[in-house]
């Protein structure tokens, strides 16, 4: 079984504040730390599983994040942004049985997390097909068009609410819930067992239940921050300026959208 962990941060235990997760601030080290141990238990509970190949994508921000030697020698890690559209889950592809999230986060507009986003900080509102997008449907979506299924996620309560609205049978672990600025969390110890034992469970179930459908046909709207922004960006092919501060794509399939993002966002 060959397994494809997304690692990101805003959503391990205990983090609360954006120094924690910003490279060369005095916080992000203790965190980074939490993400790699977080890591570490996914992966030990893949192979509990029965995984026999493993990928770890290291996905936010500068993408070098997770401290390498601590991570097992038998992995294959990613670093940086190649600039595939797939981002968060570069180079997954058909031979992958499943993904598993860790880390992640509600997006733009809850108010679940104080980090909340998608993808950067400079929209206001991003949606797809009327309903506000998180990463985890953008990589969801991406994934099952490959046949592959989300088996696993971690994260605050505001995005597993969000991951059971849409498909109750994806193994799912919230390590905290946001009180504005504020976290109530697990314990980084906890949250590692928690998530040990979850990666387990989820991927000796019913993967196929896990796959997100497809629609026929999406539509994409930001609303950003900046006006200036929403100007220059709705010059890409294909884009429609809504007024407001909001541009539209329309796309046929998923890689679609996750393109015009790279351009767009």
């Amino acid at each position: 079984m060959k397994v494809y962990i997304s690692v990101d941060i805003e959503g391990v235990a205990g983090i609360t504040h954006w120094d924690e997760a910003e490279k060369g601030h005095a916080d992000w080290a203790e965190f980074r730390e939490i993400m790699t141990r977080e890591a570490i238990a996914a992966i030990d509970g893949a192979r509990a599983a029965g995984a026999t190949e493993i990928w770890v994508k290291d996905a936010h921000d500068s993408g070098r994040n997770l401290i390498t030697p601590m991570l097992p020698a038998d992995v294959t890690l990613i670093r940086e942004w190649s600039g595939h559209p797939y981002s968060m889950i570069q180079e997954l592809d058909e031979s992958f049985a499943a993904l598993v999230m860790i880390g992640h986060h509600a997006g733009v507009g809850s108010e679940g997390n104080s980090l909340a986003h998608t993808l950067n900080t400079r929209t206001h509102m991003m949606t797809l097909n009327g309903k506000p997008v998180s990463e985890f449907r953008l990589c969801a979506l991406a994934a099952a068009s490959l046949g592959v299924p989300v088996a696993f996620i971690s994260g605050d309560k505001a995005l597993m609410e969000e991951v059971e609205q849409t498909n109750p049978h994806i193994g799912r672990l919230a390590v905290k819930e946001g009180r504005g600025q504020s976290t109530i969390s697990m314990t980084p110890l906890a949250a590692q067992n928690a998530i040990r034992a979850g990666v387990e469970k989820s991927l000796r179930g019913k993967l196929k239940d896990c796959l997100l459908p497809l629609p026929e046909k999406f539509t994409l709207d930001l609303t950003y921050v900046s006006p200036a922004m929403a100007y220059e960006k709705s010059f890409y092919p294909g884009c429609k300026y809504l007024g407001n501060r909001t541009n539209r794509v329309e796309a046929a399939t998923i890689f679609d959208v996750m393109r015009a993002l790279r351009f767009i966002k």
